[in-house]
């Protein structure tokens, strides 16, 4: 029955933006093994655009059961060029956060969180395009890595639930609302890690 229930939910997930010069076009995309990532997890996987006026509504309407923020696009306060991509995280987590939709942020997508509640970002080093071990809730794991920017504490309504060894924060969870964080991609574990499909489920339900 659980595994039925699921396969009928829906869960929306935000996408970077590629800027091709040559085409003078801003794209909005999302590596394949996102949607591939939601559907072994058994969910039914839904893009949303980066040009939507009303997200709130455009949300109502599709009615998503959860919300993945995505990785791509640095913020704009820190060197990024899509602006839409920030008002589209910001709007969406606003959105689920009145609504009370369980939302689930990786890389880019935890470093939204993290802005949203206020909390600065610094310049790390030896993040990038690497494997290493993180550490907290869970036992320790050895995740892959592909971030320039991340945090060294967080606000009080934010939980830490793991750190690497140089003690960047790579987890967290929010206190009171449905939402989770890791600065690992879970898409490019291959084949997709058991804990990350576990954590999506219990998550999202």
């Amino acid at each position: 029955m659980k595994e039925e229930m699921r396969r009928s939910k829906k869960i929306f997930y935000t996408q970077r933006v590629e800027i091709v010069e040559s085409y003078h076009e801003r794209r909005d995309c999302a590596d394949q093994n996102i949607p591939r990532l939601l559907q072994a997890c058994g969910y039914l996987p839904f893009p949303i655009p980066n040009v939507i006026d009303d997200i709130a509504a455009y949300l109502e309407a599709g009615r998503p059961d959860g919300i993945l923020l995505t990785g791509g696009n640095s913020l704009i306060c820190y060197g990024g060029n899509a602006a839409e991509r920030d008002r589209t995280d910001a709007h969406v987590l606003q959105w689920a956060i009145e609504k009370r939709i369980p939302v689930y942020g990786f890389c880019r997508g935890m470093q939204s969180i993290l802005d949203f509640f206020g909390v600065k970002l610094r310049q790390v080093e030896n993040h990038v395009a690497l494997r290493h071990n993180v550490s907290g809730e869970w036992g320790t794991r050895n995740v892959n890595s592909y971030h320039n920017q991340a945090a060294l504490q967080v606000c009080p309504e934010l939980i830490v639930t793991a750190v690497s060894e140089d003690r960047v924060i790579e987890a967290l969870r929010h206190k009171e609302y449905p939402i989770e964080a890791t600065m690992w991609h879970p898409e490019r574990e291959q084949p997709f890690a058991k804990e990350d499909i576990r954590r999506l489920q219990e998550l999202f339900g």
